[in-house]
């Protein structure tokens, strides 16, 4: 394969986990906000991403768009001193889980450094081929 292709395959993995984790850092900071512009709490969001040809047969990732969770529902709390606390005393908190997210964040930390070791071999290679071919 073309070297180019496997650089260009490792970027657009990059740029997917990148977007990735920008949005896990967006739902770990509001992780208590209870008052959005759009009305009730925060709710958690998620990156989608496709197969996108890089050049031929040849595939990488793109980030397709991002969604917000509707399956899981609002946590409900009891905190009748909150601002935001119905006329029982109860909270609706954002569906965002703390340990499900710093999962999610190692996860992609661990997928953006496999696509930069990706790109580093594949430079590594085209550096040695050019050293043999030197000789």
């Amino acid at each position: 394969m073309d070297v180019y292709k496997i650089m260009n395959i490792g970027a657009s993995a990059l740029l997917a986990q990148r977007k990735r984790m920008e949005v896990l850092s967006s739902n770990l900071a509001n992780l208590h906000t209870t008052r959005t512009p759009q009305g009730g709490p925060y709710r958690r969001r998620d990156v989608v991403f496709q197969a996108e040809p890089v050049e031929g047969e040849a595939m990488g990732v793109k980030v397709v768009g991002i969604v917000e969770d509707r399956r899981r529902p609002f946590r409900v709390v009891y905190d009748p001193g909150h601002p935001d606390a119905d006329e029982n005393g109860y909270v609706r908190l954002p569906n965002v889980n703390l340990m499900e997210e710093m999962v999610n964040m190692v996860l992609a930390t661990r997928s953006y450094e496999a696509a930069l070791k990706v790109i580093s071999t594949a430079e590594e290679m085209a550096l040695r081929t050019i050293d043999i071919l030197g000789r």
